[in-house]
C-alpha cells in the first residue's frame, strides 16, 4: 500500500508540475493564434515541470505521508540500543491523494471516453423559419434574433447572405449554427420586432447522426398568434 500511494503521490506531483509550467508559459507568452506557443508549451517545456513535480510529489509523500508511531513504552530490560519507531502511513494524507487521484480519473472518464463532444465533431444545424401568409420580413439583419440553446449554453447562430428567402408566398428566414456537445437538451428560439419569442425544442438524440433531410414543419411549443413554422437539418463534415 505504502508503494501505492508513493507512486501516484509522484505522479500527482508529475502531473501539476507539467500542467503548471505550461499554463505559466502560456499566459506570459500571451494570445496565440495557431497554438504554436501552447504546443510547444505542453511538449517542450512541461516535462521539466513535470520532473520537478515528481521529485516534490515523492518528497511531500515521505515528508508527510508517512508518519512515525509513539515510542513504546521503556522494556523492563536495560538495552543499550535506541527503541525502534516504526512508520505507518498517514491517513489525512493518503485520504488526500486518493480522492485527487478519484476526481482526476473521473474527469479523464468523461472527457476521453465519454468525452461530451459529439462523435462527428461540429455539426451544422441548419433552421428554416416560414412566416405566415401576408406576414413581412425585417428589413436589417440585426431585427432577427435567434438563439439556439445547447446544454447549459447557447450557440451562435449564424444568418448568411441570403437570409431572406420564400416558400411560395410566404416569407422565410435561413439561419444555421455549429453544434459540439452531448445533450437532449436543444432548443432554437426566435425574436421578431412586434412578436413574442418562440421557441421550438429540437428532437434530437444526445449524440445525433446528420438527419437525410429537414424534419417536418411545426409551429412553436408555445401557441403564438403569430403561427411561425420551423424546421431543421443536421450535417456533418465527417
Amino acid at each position: 500500500m505504502r508503494f501505492i500511494l508513493g507512486f501516484l503521490s509522484a505522479l500527482l506531483g508529475a502531473l501539476a508540475g507539467w500542467s503548471a509550467l505550461a499554463a505559466l508559459v502560456v499566459m506570459l507568452a500571451g494570445p496565440d493564434r495557431d497554438g504554436g506557443i501552447a504546443m510547444g508549451a505542453f511538449f517542450d517545456i512541461g516535462p521539466i515541470g513535470g520532473v520537478v513535480g515528481l521529485i516534490a510529489g515523492i518528497w511531500l509523500f515521505v515528508r508527510f505521508g508517512l508518519v512515525r508511531n509513539a515510542a513504546p513504552p521503556p522494556a523492563a530490560e536495560t538495552s543499550d540500543a535506541a527503541p525502534h519507531r516504526a512508520t505507518r502511513l498517514s491517513y489525512p494524507f493518503a485520504a488526500t491523494v486518493l480522492l485527487a487521484v478519484a476526481v482526476l480519473g473521473y474527469w479523464g472518464w468523461y472527457e476521453f471516453i465519454r468525452s461530451p463532444n459529439l462523435s462527428h465533431g461540429f455539426m451544422t444545424l441548419q433552421v428554416e423559419f416560414r412566416l405566415p401568409a401576408g406576414m413581412t420580413l425585417p428589413d436589417k439583419e440585426e431585427d432577427v434574433h435567434i438563439e439556439i440553446e445547447e446544454a447549459t449554453g447557447y450557440a451562435d447562430s449564424m444568418l448568411p447572405a441570403n437570409w431572406r428567402a420564400h416558400d411560395g408566398d410566404r416569407k422565410a428566414i435561413i439561419a444555421s449554427t455549429l453544434l459540439m456537445y452531448k445533450t437532449r437538451h436543444r432548443a432554437v428560439s426566435l425574436t421578431l420586432p412586434g412578436v413574442p419569442t418562440q421557441r421550438w425544442p429540437i428532437d434530437l438524440t444526445s449524440d445525433p447522426d446528420p438527419t437525410p433531410g429537414f424534419s417536418p414543419w411545426r409551429v412553436a411549443s408555445e401557441p403564438s398568434p403569430a403561427k411561425i413554422e420551423m424546421h431543421f437539418r443536421l450535417s456533418a463534415d465527417r
